[in-house]
């Protein structure tokens, strides 16, 4: 098991904020997502990650968004054993997100 690289909601924003090129990932069902996103993040649920991470650029820093922080840390670590290198669980996931949200 490797070891989760952490980040939190504020250094996501601030990162943001200045215009940092990094993809976001939310990874909640879409009854979730409906509430509000992170501008700008892709929308892949948990469960498609593997069909899917086709879709994310390996060589491009990946922020894993969930609701509390568990299912991106579990998004994390598959990305991680897949040979993802620069991936990265935003803590406490949308519960700690204080910026703007898209709908």
């Amino acid at each position: 098991m490797s070891t989760i690289i952490n980040i939190i909601p504020l250094d996501v924003q601030e990162r943001l904020a200045r215009g940092e090129i990094m993809n976001i990932i939310d990874v909640r069902e879409p009854e979730e997502t409906a509430t509000g996103m992170i501008p700008g993040a892709k929308h892949i649920r948990l469960s498609e990650i593997p069909q899917r991470k086709n879709e994310i650029a390996p060589d491009v820093e990946t922020i894993l968004v969930c609701r509390s922080g568990n299912r991106s840390g579990q998004a994390c670590e598959y990305l991680a054993a897949q040979g993802f290198r620069n991936v990265k669980n935003m803590m406490g996931g949308m519960l700690g997100w204080k910026g703007p949200v898209q709908r």
